[in-house]
């Protein structure tokens, strides 16, 4: 008897020592990067600020960084053999690292029943949409249906994937209304427009693996083009979103930030859609966004953004440039 006890605690301690090494696999940083859409649904439709709403909301960030993770786990134990081709992308495999593909399934699967478990108490619908979006994981990075090789199937898998991301957020503290609509149709179309600009990037590992991306079949300028094209409409739908008081009016001052991004994507297209060349631009775009990310949380928790939006409105109506008129029309 003490020599299976003494057994199962060396497999337990065995267990614990290989768990940070299995959870290595997971691509944290972009984990992270995408708790921006849920957390900010979550505040649209939060209302007053409660200290119960403070748990929930540390609960739905737990809850979907481990769906994202499930996501990118998912995504990677489906590729793994052409990643490892990929010379941008072979340090990052979970074999190259000595975990099996077993391990990493496994952790797959607890990945998302831990997101799930944890959605429960809040009802029915986050708990759907989390289902949604794992099961846009599996159209996607399935090898039944590896849609991730489909042209133009794979951007609207995106699209919906950004927006019932938005809702799942949003879901928390309210029904599901036209305002979340409206509001998540602004995130699926970053969503979509940053998996193009990733398609442009992989081109070329991606035609060496004959995946047939949205970049491969119709070649990296159209594919970086129609991202562009995508993140303007985002642009354009969140001032009208903001212009008609669906989001804070202050939001509209995030329209600044537009001719900075066509800068950046002017200068790639002028250097060549290379790999580091448009990686520089996803980080800077990056961190545009989380600017307009963090603008909208600012002004959702402190309604005294408003008062600061009259105040430039009347600043900008007032004043004596023969330009005047235009500022007045952009932030009124």
């Amino acid at each position: 008897m003490p020599t299976m006890q003494r057994t199962a605690e060396a497999d337990s301690a065995g267990t614990m020592r290989r768990l940070p090494h299995l959870l290595s696999c997971i691509r944290l940083d972009e984990v992270l990067v995408l708790q921006g859409t849920p957390l900010l649904g979550a505040l649209f439709s939060m209302g007053s600020l409660t200290r119960g709403k403070c748990l929930d909301f540390l609960v739905l960030a737990i809850a979907s960084s481990c769906l994202v993770a499930h996501v990118f786990v998912l995504n990677d134990w489906s590729g793994a053999s052409t990643d490892l081709r990929d010379p941008n992308r072979a340090v990052r495999v979970f074999t190259a690292r000595g975990i099996s593909r077993k391990a990493a399934g496994a952790l797959c699967v607890l990945l998302l029943a831990l997101s799930l478990l944890l959605l429960i108490p809040f009802g029915r619908t986050p708990v759907y949409l989390a289902l949604g979006l794992a099961a846009l994981s599996v159209l996607y990075s399935g090898p039944l249906f590896a849609m991730k090789g489909v042209p133009l199937a794979s951007s609207v898998l995106h699209l919906m994937g950004g927006l019932l991301h938005f809702l799942l957020g949003y879901s928390l503290f309210r029904g599901l209304d036209a305002r979340s609509l409206g509001i998540g149709s602004f995130f699926a179309l970053t969503f979509a427009a940053g998996h193009l600009t990733h398609e442009a990037r992989d081109c070329r590992s991606d035609r060496l693996n004959r995946i047939q991306t949205n970049a491969v079949k119709f070649g990296s300028l159209c594919s970086f083009s129609a991202g562009f094209l995508l993140f303007t409409a985002a642009h354009i739908l969140l001032f009208v979103l903001a212009a008609n008081g669906v989001v804070p009016h202050v939001v509209m001052l995030v329209a600044v930030l537009y001719p900075l991004h066509l800068w950046w994507t002017l200068r790639v297209w002028a250097a060549g859609l290379g790999f580091e060349n448009i990686r520089r631009l996803q980080l800077r775009y990056r961190a545009l966004y989380a600017i307009i990310g963090l603008v909208m949380a600012l002004a959702m928790g402190f309604p005294e953004s408003e008062r600061l939006h009259a105040m430039l409105v009347s600043l900008a109506c007032s004043s004596s440039s023969p330009h005047s008129g235009w500022w007045c029309i952009l932030f009124s």
